[in-house]
């Protein structure tokens, strides 16, 4: 009813604040959420704060705990090896019927998303450390655009919900790199064999250009291991003292 969309929205706005800050790894993994201090720094109530992260808990990005609260999902090696072949597993599915299934539009859309992107710069021009918001925003839309023909909604969800659990590793892997990137590349040639609708080539492409993040982070040696294989364990060993975008 028109009464309640002023709260929807709030709780909508709390939301997508709070999943930003997940995602970029401005709250960190394993950190707990106290929820009086999120009411008072939002400037919210009670209620809002614990819908949004309900909703959150629901994605995976945050952990509800019996009797102690909410905290930042943690992270770790193991949970990255198996979140990294599980996406691939998923990405490459939704790419070839995209492909099989896709119209010109897609196509289209494919190539309009790419160009958005890369008329952007990826690091912010006042601090080169830090990814570009709009670049991260347009990233996002090129590898939804490289999918988004394949006719399956749940496939899709799935694939969403894996994308955003990938992206705080993409995010805490960039300041590590030790050796640089040239994602304009890959992007172009993944998004060059999609729309030549070339299955093997752009699923080589992709599943290379996914696997790449894993490798940074577990070359550096930042990530412990799950404990006895029981749980995930807590956020970097030695995370940097700012989270880089």
């Amino acid at each position: 009813m028109p009464r309640d969309t002023p709260g929807l929205s709030l709780t909508q706005s709390i939301y997508e604040r709070l999943r930003a800050d997940l995602l970029a790894c401005r709250l960190r993994p394993g950190e707990r959420l106290k929820i009086n201090e999120l009411c008072a720094s939002l400037s919210v109530s009670l209620g809002a704060v614990r819908e949004a992260l309900s909703r959150l808990t629901a994605e995976g990005l945050v952990v509800a705990e019996p009797q102690r609260g909410f905290r930042v999902a943690p992270i770790s090696a193991t949970e990255l090896r198996d979140l990294t072949e599980v996406r691939i597993e998923v990405e490459l599915r939704c790419l070839h019927r995209a492909v099989e299934c896709g119209s010109v539009e897609w196509e289209t859309a494919i190539v309009a998303a790419h160009h958005r992107m890369i008329r952007l710069p990826e690091r912010e021009p006042e601090d080169p450390g830090r990814v570009c918001e709009a670049w991260a925003v347009a990233h996002a839309e090129f590898h939804r655009a490289l999918v988004a023909g394949c006719g399956s909604p749940w496939l899709l969800r799935l694939r969403d919900t894996l994308y955003a659990q990938s992206e705080r590793y993409r995010r805490l892997s960039i300041p590590l790199a030790r050796q640089g990137r040239d994602l304009a590349r890959e992007h172009r040639a993944i998004m060059e064999a999609t729309v030549s609708r070339d299955v093997p080539a752009a699923s080589e492409l992709l599943a290379e250009h996914l696997r790449a993040t894993t490798l940074i982070l577990l070359d550096v040696d930042t990530l412990a291991e799950d404990a006895a294989g029981e749980g995930r364990a807590g956020g970097p060993a030695n995370p940097p003292d700012r989270p880089q975008a």
